[in-house]
């Protein structure tokens, strides 16, 4: 509790903060849908989200430099609020891309306040435990802002003011803190294909689990709402929350058990179920009633914890002051998989019908199995006792790192490992 007390008001900032936009996740492709918007375009309004995030990372650090850490956040939460209301005047495709955009843009800033404050707030001792509860609080609270899509029609102007007033009030306690902002913050630049050296496996994974997650966030409340058993909003509501809950409660299995055998058999489990439910989700959710129950459940347990397991992996190999840079490179490869995800499932579903958005998924999360396996071939397991500890990489996962966008000067063909 001592340790928290100075962080209290950036963690209520926070929650709120993420309440107005697991509302706003889950509000926006349903009105796109009642709008007659084509799942191409739904599709790329999710895309458009992960790349506005990417620029996010790479000009975020400058703005905290120029104007501070707490005038930074008051001005994203204003720009973010701004464009919720922009989505409901109008509502036009072009128009949505961009304000989804530039709404990527602000949280990607907002979240480097957050972590930026909270780790340097932290001790050794006790950083991991702290990002453990802020990760907690993040997947708790978007379950909660998605299923308050059940308190009124999507049609309608009260879920979007409702996210605007949530997003406006995460100012509040940040500007009125007495607490001492961190020091400004330093960008890192990146070696790509350094860190791809070190850890193939987390590097790939980082890119293959955005192609399934960000198809997921884009599309699936479309593919809830088009399929025959499918319901409302208030079916969407659920079907997100149930995956965000699992996926949230599951991380503490799979990250205790990957500290006790060789991490890239988790990985592989992880890879494998997210197939398997991928595939069984396209062919029989749409055929039985409980599937829009059970189903989510089983595919946020095996396919949320994968990104938090291929960070911990890359942090087995790299060393510790290497973290925020593997961190910075496994965002800029998540978003850049998101956007391919979202466009590409998008493309699918109007192939396939609803079912090719969990055929691709399943797809993806085949081919990182098979990645897996053939590296398993090539590289000795890393014994368990120099593995990181999976809660303290539990940072690494969920922190977005100020990005420099210079390249790195150096030598590339540093390899690490075998």
């Amino acid at each position: 509790m001592q340790a928290f007390a100075p962080i209290a008001a950036l963690l209520f900032s926070a929650a709120l903060l993420l309440t107005g936009s697991g509302l706003q996740g889950a509000l926006l492709p349903v009105r796109a849908y009642v709008e007659n918007f084509t799942t191409l375009q739904v599709g790329i309004l999710g895309a458009a989200y992960f790349l506005g995030f990417a620029a996010g990372c790479l000009i975020g650090s400058r703005i905290v430099r120029r104007v501070g850490h707490i005038r930074t956040f008051t001005a994203m939460v204003s720009l973010a609020s701004a464009m919720v209301l922009a989505h409901a005047m109008v509502l036009e495709p072009v128009v949505w891309w961009i304000c989804r955009g530039v709404t990527g843009l602000s949280f990607a800033v907002l979240f480097m306040v957050i972590e930026s404050w909270l780790n340097e707030r932290s001790t050794n001792e006790n950083r991991g435990r702290m990002f453990s509860i802020y990760t907690f609080i993040h997947f708790t609270v978007v379950a909660v802002g998605q299923m308050m899509l059940t308190l009124a029609d999507p049609r309608a102007f009260t879920l979007f003011a409702g996210a605007s007033i949530l997003i406006s009030l995460a100012a509040l306690p940040v500007a009125l803190t007495r607490a001492e902002a961190p020091a400004p913050l330093e960008a890192v630049r990146l070696r790509l294909p350094y860190l791809y050296r070190c850890a193939p496996i987390g590097f790939a994974g980082a890119a293959v689990v955005g192609l399934g997650n960000g198809a997921f966030w884009s599309l699936a409340p479309v593919y809830v709402l088009e399929i025959p058993l499918g319901g409302g909003a208030d079916m969407v509501a659920i079907f997100m929350s149930l995956a965000v809950v699992s996926g949230a409660i599951a991380q503490w299995p799979f990250g205790q058990v990957s500290d006790r055998v060789d991490r890239r058999v988790v990985i592989l489990v992880s890879s494998i179920g997210s197939a398997v439910v991928g595939i069984a989700m396209g062919l029989f959710a749409h055929r039985w009633a409980a599937g829009l129950w059970v189903f989510p459940c089983l595919f946020g347990w095996f396919v949320f914890p994968l990104y938090a397991l291929c960070a911990a992996y890359m942090n087995d190999w790299i060393e510790s002051g290497e973290f925020v840079e593997a961190a910075g490179v496994l965002l800029l490869l998540f978003a850049a998989g998101s956007v391919a995800g979202s466009m590409a499932a998008a493309a699918a579903m109007q192939v396939l019908g609803p079912s090719g958005l969990f055929f691709f998924t399943a797809t993806a999360h085949a081919l990182l199995a098979l990645f897996t396996v053939a590296r398993m071939q090539v590289r000795a397991p890393l014994p368990v006792a120099e593995q990181e500890p999976f809660a303290e990489s539990i940072q690494a996962a969920y922190t977005v790192a100020p990005i420099d966008p210079h390249p790195i000067e150096g030598d590339f063909d540093t390899a690490c490992g075998d």
